[in-house]
Parts: C-alpha cells; sequence; structure tokens
C-alpha cells in the first residue's frame, strides 16, 4: 500500500529528528559561538540589535549554518547612538533592517531554541567568540536564559591572540585579516577561522611527552610573586 502524504512528511522528520539526536550525542565538548551588535557598549543605556549564533565541536567543525536574529531596539537606544556606531550600523546596512526585528523576548527564544537543538544539556557548552566577555555582558543582562543553559567557562579568541602577540610574533603577525564589517555571522566566521589559524600553529598536532609536560610544569611553579619590597 502506497503511503500517503502525511505519512512521509512524518516519516521525514522522524528521520530528521533521529539525525539530529544522533549528531548531539556525539558532539563532544561544543563551543556556542556568538556575536552581538548593540547600539553602544554601556549595558545600562544600550541594546542588543543583533545576535548571531554558530555551533562547533571541539574540533571547530562547523555542525549547521547557524542563526541570525534581529532585534527592534527601544527608539531612546537608537536616538542615543554616537557618530561612530550609527555609522558602523550604517554602513553595514543593519540599521536599515531594524525595523523588521522582533522583540527581545521572540529573538530570545529563537536563540534558546536554537542552541538547545545542538546542546540540549545545561552547563555543557562553552560561550565563545572574540572580546566575547562584552557579548556575554549583554546576554547576560537581555537574555539571560541563553547564559544559563551555558558553561560558565568562555572560549576568548582575543586572548589567544594577545598571548601570540607576546609570545609569538611570527604568529600574530600571519594570523588572519578580519573584514566581518559588524555583522553577526561573518564576525563569527572570521573568529572560528582566527582560532583554527592559531591552532594549527600554536597548538600542534604532535602532543608533548610526558617528561616535556613535567618539565613545563616545574618550571611554571617555580614562578613566585616577588615580595613586597624585595628587589627586582
Amino acid at each position: 500500500m502506497a503511503s500517503s502524504p502525511n505519512q512521509v512528511a512524518r516519516s521525514a522528520r522522524e528521520h530528521a529528528r533521529l539525525k539530529l539526536v544522533g549528531m548531539t550525542a556525539q558532539l563532544k565538548d561544543p563551543l556556542v559561538w556568538i556575536d552581538c551588535e548593540m547600539t553602544g557598549l554601556d549595558v545600562h543605556k544600550d541594546a542588543l540589535v543583533e545576535v548571531g549564533v554558530v555551533i562547533t565541536d571541539a574540533d571547530l567543525k562547523i555542525v549547521d549554518k547557524g542563526i541570525d536574529v534581529l532585534i527592534k531596539p527601544p527608539a531612546a537606544a537608537l536616538e542615543n547612538m554616537n557618530d561612530f556606531v550609527r555609522n558602523m550600523h550604517t554602513t553595514s546596512g543593519l540599521l536599515d533592517e531594524l525595523e523588521g526585528g522582533l522583540s527581545l523576548e521572540e529573538a530570545t527564544g529563537q536563540v534558546l531554541d536554537y542552541i538547545r537543538r545542538f546542546v540540549p544539556e545545561q552547563g555543557k557548552a562553552l560561550l565563545a567568540g572574540n572580546s566575547v566577555g562584552t557579548d556575554k555582558m549583554f546576554l547576560e543582562a537581555y537574555m539571560p536564559s541563553v547564559i544559563d543553559h551555558l558553561h560558565y567557562r568562555i572560549v576568548d579568541v582575543s586572548s589567544v591572540k594577545e598571548l601570540a602577540k607576546r609570545w609569538h610574533r611570527r604568529a600574530f603577525e600571519n594570523a588572519p585579516v578580519k573584514h566581518g564589517g559588524h555583522r553577526a555571522l561573518a564576525d563569527i566566521l572570521e573568529s572560528i577561522q582566527e582560532l583554527e589559524y592559531y591552532r594549527r600553529v600554536l597548538f600542534p598536532a604532535e602532543p608533548v611527552t610526558r617528561a616535556q609536560a613535567k618539565a613545563a610544569l616545574k618550571d611554571a611553579l617555580a614562578l613566585k610573586i616577588p615580595a613586597i619590597g624585595e628587589d627586582e
């Protein structure tokens, strides 16, 4: 007997669901990459206007195309934007799109639902991004349920960049150049590419030996903070 259209549709949905369940079960140490665009950097006065999310596994493999949500901000937040931010969002095209943005509540629901599709377990995935502490600050203020679903630790690519600048100048000077243009998904992709670059250059696949690791530990623990007044 031929299957009805409804049966075919249900079968397709179930197949997709099982495929997703299998994928999330295999997603080890996931990273939730988030980039936010705001009307400014004052969390008490400024508003979220765009939030992008991309999920990767521990090896930085992108598991889905990601989600990008626009948020219609309060009129006061738009009026209070300084010229630099206004020009930035005008050049990127973001400002013209905000009138059709979602409410903050709708946007929060979409972002959280998307993350839960791939990381259903609370407290498992780390937030990742570039200078992501600022994004986290705004998410804590305006999308606390998103932050509550994530692990308290973060992966900040900017920190890796700053360490390379100090300790591995060649790696720093040859790092990818950013062109994201202050749009969320483009900025996220560049952050993932940047961390992949540093991973290959600074964290080669060939592991250190146990003896090398122990020697490094000994040297690290030998570092001391000088006592007050102690000569250098």
